[in-house]
């Protein structure tokens, strides 16, 4: 057995129903054993019997939180859309730019296009960015293969980035993204397609949740019931992009599959709040897109916050809405954008984003949990949110191991 100790750190244990802000234990120590937390509090109230024979290492005031957790992205994509980003800028709308080839579809074409190891090496190089910010645990989705090859090709190598950067992926197929052209003009073919993609994915050990694009401009309330049932009948959780440009009542839709999350929520009503807390399942807020986007309806923060739905806070990193690889960016945005408290932003990094994976053994600091840890250059936890392109990372520990 291999036990490590964590000594003279403020810790930011991030538990459910702490009576301090943000869990917080000064002058508190940690300790860890097998890549598991056996104990933390004060440092003074440490068993004798667990210092004996630990590895001690003197944080030397460093704050300590839980690995930090994004849990929407779409990380695995080929090609670019700065061109998209500048022809907007100067006047051109979505539709002129779709009809000359772009949106999504460039994507799609671009990542069909790409080798599997093209494709390794250009998300290779976006993970490492949100790794180097402390990201211990991250959600992939798919769709932007829209073809069952294709599709698989993208989860692969989802899987990959997993195993050569030592860090957790969930993978969440997302099928259900966009038409892809080989379907113009018939939506209800494609949703057929994707549910009979789903079986082989998840057969070859790909797939680890659902998702689906419900809204005007993606697919209906009905075609996503289509989706999530053949995610049931596989025993899969579900997620879903819901109300970001609209209220398609697809919050309510998720929630009555228990969905693990709905994710946007700009256009949120009560009825979705309601539906959403009644299930449990946790709001995903994405001020990277907002941003970019230039949206002006701000998610209902005040009615997740009456009707205690757990919010959580992503990068939703991909190239046509939130080309972003920093998550504590989204922190900052989260605060300022849609007035988070810096204490409920980083809950939505940790505990929040956890629950949003359907992961309940990390996310906080707790005897049982993961060691998933990151020492931080920081002397209060709202320094994290504060700061604009600031990384006060020093070490981050994926089960206890130095990374």
């Amino acid at each position: 057995m291999s036990r490590q100790l964590w000594v003279n750190a403020r810790i930011a244990t991030l538990q459910a129903g702490a009576e301090a802000p943000y869990g917080l234990v000064e002058d508190g120590a940690l300790v860890e054993e097998d890549g598991r937390i056996a104990w933390v509090g004060p440092r003074g109230d440490l068993p004798a019997a667990l210092r004996a024979g630990a590895v001690e290492h003197d944080a030397q005031d460093a704050l300590i939180t839980p690995g930090l957790i994004d849990c929407h992205t779409h990380l695995v994509w080929a090609g670019d859309r700065a061109g998209e980003f500048e022809a907007r800028l100067k006047g051109a709308s979505y539709e002129e730019i779709a009809r000359a080839g772009g949106g999504i579809v460039s994507t799609v074409k671009a990542t069909r296009a790409a080798s599997e190891e093209d494709l390794l090496a250009q998300s290779r190089r976006r993970l490492r960015d949100l790794l180097a910010e402390g990201v211990t645990t991250l959600e992939i989705k798919s769709g932007y293969g829209l073809s069952e090859e294709a599709e698989a090709k993208c989860l692969r190598v989802a899987r990959r980035l997993g195993e050569l950067e030592q860090l957790t992926v969930r993978t969440t197929f997302l099928g259900a993204h966009a038409l892809p052209p080989e379907f113009k003009d018939r939506s209800d073919d494609y949703v057929d397609a994707v549910c009979a993609m789903l079986p082989s994915l998840h057969a070859q050990g790909l797939v680890d949740a659902v998702d689906a694009f419900c809204e005007t401009i993606g697919f209906s309330a009905a075609q996503t019931r289509r989706v999530f049932d053949t995610a049931r009948q596989l025993g899969l959780p579900v997620k879903l992009h819901a109300e970001q440009l609209s209220d398609s009542g697809g919050a309510a839709l998720a929630a009555s599959f228990q969905a693990l999350s709905s994710d946007h929520l700009e256009w949120l009503s009560e009825d979705g709040a309601r539906a959403m807390a009644a299930a449990g399942s946790v709001a995903v807020l994405l001020p990277g897109a907002f941003y970019f986007l230039r949206e002006t309806r701000v998610p209902p923060v005040d009615l997740l916050r009456r009707h205690g739905v757990p919010i959580a806070v992503s990068t939703d990193c991909n190239p046509g809405t939130s080309p972003c690889t920093s998550l504590l960016l989204m922190l900052n945005m989260a605060c300022t954008l849609f007035r988070l408290t810096p204490e409920e932003a980083l809950a939505g990094v940790t505990r929040n984003a956890a629950r949003a994976l359907g992961l309940a053994d990390r996310g906080a600091l707790a005897p049982g949990l993961r060691a998933d840890l990151v020492l931080w250059d920081v002397q209060s936890p709202a320094q994290l949110a504060y700061a604009l392109g600031a990384n006060p990372v020093r070490s981050t520990y994926v089960q206890g191991r130095l990374r």
